[in-house]
């Protein structure tokens, strides 16, 4: 959670959302400021970049040392009840 910010029981987005979100708003973030972002560990960080680059919403570029995150922007969304949306029209609601 971000500091100072109130702590609630639920929220309306998940984890896997935030964590897009971050990388939307900065493809080169690193994972340990997406962590703090979202209020999460970086081991969750890790396994939900994980999860979201094996089914094919992200991709990881390497620069070096560090990662650039591309996100697969005419994806669909998996739930049914979004999935005539796509990842562009998540970003560009909430970004």
């Amino acid at each position: 959670m971000v500091e100072g910010t109130k702590s609630y029981s639920w929220t309306f987005l998940t984890n896997h959302t935030h964590v897009l979100v971050c990388i939307a708003r900065n493809p080169n973030v690193v994972l340990k400021d997406v962590a703090s972002q979202v209020g999460i560990t970086e081991r969750a960080v890790q396994r939900i970049v994980s999860e979201l680059e094996a089914d094919g919403f992200i991709a990881r570029q390497k620069e070096g040392r560090r990662n650039r995150y591309l996100l697969t922007l005419k994806k669909s969304l998996r739930h049914p009840v979004e999935k005539n949306c796509d990842i562009q029209d998540l970003v560009q609601l909430l970004k």
